[in-house]
């Protein structure tokens, strides 16, 4: 028997992305295009018509913006939005207002028929992933965390590091664990699936709320405590050993892995082999399986590893697969995340005290 198609309804005011983003889901037999709209009040007409699964919303349009109508189906009608957006800085800072107001993810907004080749499988597989988002939606102050942990009380080891890895859902929760972490932890390296011109706006963000300094990673940048590296959009970051006690990261491109770029995956695993006896490692929600083997490197190798929990994830696929392959030491609520991290970096201090 069949499984049911998501059914999909494309909002843009532009004739040709209706239709690039139509065709290029209609490549997915698991998929149908039930409808698409012009502007928000045709949208709102055709989600109560046709009860669509998961909306794909074009930002700027006529007679309302996306953002203004996606912050009122959130409270009237919520279902899984996915934002399309234009590549410039302001409309990415737009975009991630718009994770903050309950979208599930963002995608770069198409542009031409080259769209269907290079973006497609990363469409549909957004798509997939907030359909099977739970009802869940992350809002400020979600995680119901304590305020900032208190640091300075722990001397760490210069080649101790941190490595999160995230995706659907992945910029609210990491926002929500980074205004909690103190100012003086280890080195910590992020990767966040999001597209390339979304990154650095998504560091900024992170580092508005942060107590360690975040930015977008570049090529050789050293890490240090107190430092927190996001791997650019559309680039891998993989560590690299510096000196006796130094680590630095190389940006690179390459070939998408399991249709991700950057991948989080080939992070943990060039961090397996030279870091993970003091390391801290862990997968917060998204789809799919992407770091669950290099988790599972990590820990083999000493790392003390967590997963985010279901009933707190977006969508609990990476965090499930982690847990299944074995790789995961404890499964965390959001909330508990923050801590959890804290008390983890103290314990692989104390693997080998600094000399």
């Amino acid at each position: 028997m069949m499984s049911k198609r998501i059914k999909v309804l494309v909002v843009d005011d532009s004739m040709v992305v209706r239709k690039l983003v139509s065709d290029a889901l209609r490549t997915d037999p698991g998929i149908e295009v039930v409808g698409t709209a012009t502007d928000p009040f045709m949208a709102r007409d055709k989600i109560l018509e046709l009860k669509p699964d998961v909306l794909t919303l074009d930002i700027e349009m006529p007679k309302m913006d996306g953002l203004t109508f996606l912050k009122i189906l959130m409270k009237q009608h919520p279902l899984p939005v996915i934002i399309m957006s234009s590549l410039s800085q302001a409309g990415s800072r737009i975009a991630l207002d718009a994770l903050e107001a309950g979208a599930v993810d963002v995608l770069a907004k198409p542009s031409s028929s080259g769209f269907r080749n290079e973006m497609t499988p990363e469409l549909i597989l957004k798509v997939k992933a907030a359909a099977s988002a739970t009802g869940h939606r992350l809002a400020p102050g979600f995680g119901g965390g304590t305020g900032r942990i208190t640091g300075g009380t722990v001397r760490y080891h210069p080649r101790q590091l941190i490595f999160l890895g995230a995706s659907t859902g992945g910029t609210e929760a990491l926002k929500e664990v980074f205004s909690q972490l103190p100012g003086d932890l280890p080195g910590i390296c992020i990767v966040q699936h999001i597209p390339g011109s979304f990154s650095g706006p998504f560091a900024e963000r992170l580092n508005s709320v942060s107590a360690v300094e975040v930015r977008e990673a570049r090529d050789g940048d050293v890490l240090h405590p107190g430092l927190a590296l996001v791997a650019p959009g559309d680039y891998h970051m993989v560590l690299q050993k510096r000196g006796a006690d130094g680590f630095m990261v190389q940006v690179k491109q390459g070939p998408k892995i399991m249709h991700h770029r950057p991948s989080i995956d080939l992070l943990f695993e060039s961090a397996a082999p030279i870091a993970a006896s003091r390391a801290v490692a862990g997968i917060f929600t998204g789809m799919g399986r992407d770091g669950a083997d290099g988790l599972l490197a990590l820990r083999k190798g000493g790392a003390r590893t967590f997963a985010q929990d279901e009933k707190t994830s977006v969508v609990y696929g990476m965090p499930r697969v982690a847990a299944e392959v074995g790789a995961v030491e404890k499964v965390l609520p959001l909330q508990a995340i923050a801590t959890y991290i804290v008390k983890a970096a103290g314990l692989a201090a104390a693997v080998r005290p600094p000399e």
